[in-house]
C-alpha cells in the first residue's frame, strides 16, 4: 500500500491525478460524454469560475440532484475542491423531502438534472441564487444581476466537503457532515482492499449520492488513474448486460440485490431445468461443481475481465455468497456507514470468508461494546473516517459520538480470534432497502398516523418488502361506511379497501425504496412496555413468520 499522501484533501488527491494521468480516460457515460483527466480538470475549473461569478465562497452549500453521470462527477469535484460544500440528494426522495434538505442545509445554489427543476418553486427563489443544469452545466439564473465573484480558499483537511442526508422526511433528517480528510483518507484506506491503476475500468451502477459509491466508486479509482463508466438508466438486465459487454469492467461495486436477482432469475432456473442437475444440486460435492461451472458463465457475462466485485450496503444472502465463494467469483464484502465515509472494515477477494466482513481498514479502530446476556456487542468505530457530526443537530451527534471520538454504529457484531469482523444485525430497528438505503420505520409510521382511521402502526420487513401492521379506529370507518349511499360491499371488504387506499396514499409521500408492500390490520392495540412503547420485536417476528 502506498504511504500516506502529504495532504488528505480532495483537491490534493485530484491535483496529483490531473498531473499524473492527464491523457488517460477518467470518466464517461456509456454511449455518451467522456473526459480524460486533463479534460476533467478543465471542466472542473470552468464550473468553479461560474460558481464564483454567482458569489459562491468557501463553506457555501451547493445541492447536487441527479442520476449518476460524468456531469455529476464534474459538479461534485468543482464544489468540493473550491472549498464549498456539496449536498448530494438521492433522486428518488420525494419533492417535499428534497425541499426540506435544500432548506435545512441552507443551499445557495442547486445543480440538478433538467427534469428536477420543477421541484424548486417560487418559495425557494428568495433562498436560491440559481439553478444549474446538470446535463449542460449551463447557467440559468433567476435574475440578471450577477454578484461579485465569491472568495474561495484551498480546502484544509478539517473543512467540510459534503453533507449527506440519510433521510428527507421533516423532523428526522440527519445531515452527516464529512470533512475532506474523512473522504480522502477513506479512499486512500480503501486501496488496501481495492487496488486500482491506469487501465482499470469501474462500471458504476449505484447512486453517486450514496457515500459508498461516491468515496469508493468515484474518488478511489480516480485518485489512482482508473476510468469510471456511468449508466444512464437503472441497472436492469436490459441496461446492465449490454454495458458489461461493452465496458468489460475490471472493478464494480454493488449492493446484494443486484447479484441476488441474477442468481435467482438466471442461474437457479438453468440449474433446475434438468431433473438430473436438480438432484445433483441437492448433494454438497456436486453442488460445488455446479457452482463452479455456473460461475464461469457468470464471469463471462460480466465481461470476463472482472477482478474486484465489491458488495456492501446490506447483508448478502447466504446461498448467494456460497455460490460466489464456490465459483471463485472475485467478490469482496465491505462494511461501514454514511457516518464512517463509509468504509470501516473489509477484505480483498482472495481473503473473503463466508458470512464475515474482514479486518478493520488502515488507521481505523473497531471495538465491540459488550452487552449483558448477548454474545454480540455494539460495534464502535474510531478513526479519520468518522464524521464531524450531524449538521445543526448537536443532540443526535452527542447520542452517537463520544467525546473521545468513538462512533456508536447501532450494529451488533463480534471479532474472530484473528481480527475478522462479523456483523449480525441492527441493534435498533432501522431497516435496509433493496439497494442499501436507510429506512426508518418511525418516519413511515408518522405518515400513516396522519390518517384519521389509523390509531397506531408498526412498519416491519418481510424479506425485501415492507409491511405495515396497523391498528385502526373502526368507529371512524363504520361512520364513513354508514354514510355511503350505495353499500354494495360488506363492511369488512370496505375496511380492506380503505387500508389499500391508505397504503397507496402513503407510498406517494415516501421515497420509492420506503414504499409499503402490504398493510395488515391488527384488531387489538399493540402490546407495550411499561413506558408505553410498542414491543416492536413481537410484530417483526410475526411478520417474518
Amino acid at each position: 500500500m502506498d504511504s500516506h499522501p502529504p495532504c488528505f484533501t480532495l483537491s490534493s488527491l485530484f491535483e496529483n491525478s490531473f498531473r499524473s494521468y492527464a491523457d488517460e480516460l477518467a470518466i464517461c457515460d456509456v454511449n455518451g460524454s467522456s473526459y480524460t483527466y486533463a479534460e476533467l480538470e478543465k471542466a472542473v475549473k470552468d464550473l468553479q469560475e461560474l460558481l464564483r461569478q454567482q458569489g459562491i465562497s468557501s463553506g457555501d452549500k451547493v445541492a447536487l440532484l441527479g442520476a449518476s453521470s460524468s456531469h455529476w462527477v464534474v459538479s461534485y469535484l468543482a464544489i468540493t475542491t473550491m472549498s464549498a460544500v456539496a449536498v448530494p440528494i438521492l433522486p428518488d426522495f420525494t419533492r417535499e423531502a428534497i425541499g426540506n434538505i435544500v432548506e435545512h442545509a441552507e443551499c445557495r445554489i442547486v445543480i440538478c438534472a433538467d427534469k428536477f427543476k420543477v421541484l424548486f418553486p417560487k418559495k425557494y427563489n428568495a433562498q436560491l441564487d440559481g439553478l444549474i443544469s446538470l446535463e449542460s452545466l449551463a447557467l440559468e439564473w433567476q435574475n440578471d444581476d450577477v454578484p461579485a465573484p465569491g472568495v474561495t480558499n484551498e480546502p484544509r483537511e478539517e473543512d467540510l466537503a459534503a453533507i449527506i442526508y440519510t433521510s428527507g422526511t421533516t423532523g428526522s433528517s440527519k445531515g452527516v457532515m464529512l470533512t475532506h480528510k474523512n473522504i480522502a483518507h477513506n479512499a486512500w484506506a480503501g486501496t488496501e482492499i481495492i487496488s486500482t491503476g491506469p487501465g482499470d475500468r469501474m462500471l458504476s451502477v449505484l447512486p453517486l449520492a450514496h457515500t459508498f459509491e461516491c468515496t469508493l466508486g468515484m474518488v478511489l479509482p480516480l485518485m489512482n488513474g482508473a476510468s469510471v463508466h456511468y449508466l444512464d438508466k437503472r441497472p436492469t438486465a436490459a441496461v446492465l448486460l449490454p454495458a458489461l459487454e461493452q465496458v468489460r469492467p475490471t472493478l464494480m461495486l454493488t449492493v446484494p440485490l443486484i447479484i441476488e436477482k441474477i442468481f435467482k432469475l438466471r442461474i437457479l432456473p438453468k440449474i433446475n431445468e434438468s431433473a438430473v442437475t436438480r438432484f445433483l444440486y441437492k448433494l454438497r460435492p456436486t453442488r460445488k461443481l455446479i457452482h463452479k461451472k455456473a460461475g464461469k458463465k457468470l464471469y463471462q457475462m460480466f465481461g470476463g475481465k472482472l477482478r474486484f466485485f465489491g458488495v456492501g450496503g446490506a447483508p448478502l444472502a447466504p446461498d448467494v455468497e456460497k455460490f460466489l465463494k464456490d465459483s471463485h467469483f472475485p467478490y469482496a464484502i465491505g462494511y461501514g456507514l454514511t457516518e464512517t465515509s463509509p468504509l470501516a472494515a473489509g477484505s480483498h477477494p482472495r481473503d473473503t470468508r463466508l458470512r464475515a466482513i474482514g479486518p478493520a481498514a488502515p488507521d481505523i479502530q473497531i471495538k465491540i461494546e459488550e452487552r449483558e446476556g448477548s454474545s454480540n456487542g455494539e460495534v464502535l468505530i474510531k478513526g479519520p473516517n468518522v464524521m464531524k457530526g450531524y449538521y445543526k443537530d448537536p443532540e443526535n451527534t452527542a447520542a452517537v459520538l463520544s467525546e473521545d471520538g468513538w462512533l456508536k454504529t447501532g450494529d451488533l457484531g463480534y471479532f474472530s480470534e484473528d481480527g475478522y469482523l462479523y456483523v449480525k444485525g441492527r441493534l435498533k430497528n432501522m431497516l435496509l432497502g433493496p439497494s442499501g438505503e436507510n429506512i426508518y420505520p418511525e418516519e413511515i409510521e408518522a405518515v400513516l398516523g396522519r390518517f384519521e382511521a389509523v390509531l397506531e402502526s408498526v412498519v416491519t420487513q418481510r424479506v425485501d418488502s415492507l409491511v405495515a401492521r396497523v391498528h385502526v379506529n373502526r368507529e371512524v370507518l363504520e361512520e364513513k361506511y354508514n354514510q355511503l349511499k350505495d353499500r354494495e360491499k360488506q363492511f369488512e371488504a370496505y375496511v380492506q379497501e380503505q387500508l389499500e387506499d391508505i397504503r397507496k396514499s402513503v407510498n406517494k409521500r415516501v421515497a420509492s425504496f420506503a414504499r409499503i408492500h402490504e398493510i395488515i390490520e391488527e384488531l387489538e392495540p399493540f402490546e407495550k412496555t411499561p413506558t408505553n412503547k410498542i414491543k416492536r420485536y413481537l410484530y417483526c417476528l410475526a411478520t417474518q413468520g
